[in-house]
């Protein structure tokens, strides 16, 4: 009679490689801290970058878990954390500190802005629990919260670019804050980059697209990131002309 062998249990220890996301996921918490931090000490375009370093992160920690087999529910929830902390928390706040500071209008739109992302983020979680949605479908369910972000912070580039460029109005700018709110608990399909295939003879042209990227954003940065969130603005208005597609919840 053969030896049965018990089954294998699973390892309780990790290697430091399996570790780097969540490693990643908490200098994403920690650098939207401490955007807050430079914010509230009124250095706007530091903490503005730290925002949008959070937000590299935040593109590469999940990804980087399911390339490494070491994803877990832990990972999951503290990534969501992290998202609320990055993009609906700081970016609020560093608005209101660098334009809407003691109007009673602009905390308001902080407030609605904050809810409306952790709204979108705890759809998105009870999304995946209850119905195992893998998150590959070609649209989102609204705004995702990163594009929420970089959207509200949209007039910090602008006056970054263009220091003569005029300030809206508190009234205004709170307006856009808490636009940009609803947009994300909205039911506007957005396009899912992630969904992105490049065929092998455009390799090349993308690749050199990739470059004049890169090599916009590390010379002219915020005039950069201006054309960007415009374009996304397109692609929005795009998709809503031609009637939308499937959507996906995910973030």
């Amino acid at each position: 009679m053969p030896y049965d062998r018990p089954p294998e249990r699973p390892t309780d220890k990790l290697s430091l490689i399996q570790l780097i996301p969540n490693m990643l996921t908490v200098t994403a918490i920690c650098a939207g801290l401490t955007a807050i931090r430079y914010g509230l000490n009124g250095n706007y375009e530091f903490a503005v970058q730290l925002i949008l370093l959070a937000a590299v992160l935040d593109g590469l920690d999940g990804r980087l878990a399911r390339a490494l087999g070491s994803d877990s529910k832990m990972g999951a929830e503290l990534d969501s954390l992290a998202d609320f902390l990055n993009f609906g928390v700081a970016p609020g706040l560093l608005l209101y500190v660098w334009a809407l500071d003691d109007t009673r209008v602009g905390w308001l739109a902080v407030l609605v802005y904050a809810v409306c992302c952790v709204t979108r983020l705890a759809r998105f979680n009870v999304a995946r629990k209850s119905e195992g949605k893998g998150g590959d479908g070609a649209f989102f369910i609204g705004v995702p919260s990163p594009a929420g972000a970089m959207l509200v912070m949209l007039p910090m580039f602008v006056s970054f670019a263009f220091a003569s460029a005029p300030l809206l109005p508190d009234l205004l700018l709170s307006l856009y804050m808490a636009g940009i709110g609803l947009l994300m608990i909205s039911r506007i399909p957005t396009w899912s980059f992630k969904t992105l295939r490049i065929p092998r003879k455009s390799v090349k042209y993308f690749l050199v697209a990739f470059v004049f990227v890169g090599a916009a954003v590390l010379s002219y940065a915020w005039i950069t990131l201006v054309v960007l969130c415009l374009a996304y603005v397109a692609t929005v208005l795009f998709v809503l002309l031609r009637g939308g597609g499937r959507l996906d919840p995910e973030d």
